[in-house]
């Protein structure tokens, strides 16, 4: 008896969150273009110093892998050379 009444719960539960979804659709493209631009006003835009450094940190950060990967690679590539040749 008690799953029959939670069933029956889970069913209202179900019809209801449906008819919230279906209100919620009513409002058209234009009520989500609305919405949209009333959340892009608070959005906090960084300003174009911020744009800046932040560029140049990432342009380092990945010169420095570059290097970084080259090397390494460079090593490796000097490694197994010297693995193959045989020399002492």
């Amino acid at each position: 008896m008690a799953k029959d009444k939670e069933l029956a719960v889970s069913e209202k539960e179900k019809k209801s969150a449906k008819k919230k979804d279906s209100a919620a659709s009513k409002g058209g493209i234009k009520k989500w273009f609305k919405d949209l631009r009333s959340e892009l006003k608070k959005v906090v835009w960084p300003t174009k110093q911020v744009v800046i450094n932040n560029s140049i940190v990432v342009f380092a950060a990945m010169l420095g892998f570059a290097v970084y990967t080259f090397l390494l690679d460079k090593g490796f590539l000097w490694l197994f050379q010297f693995a193959i040749s045989g020399k002492k």
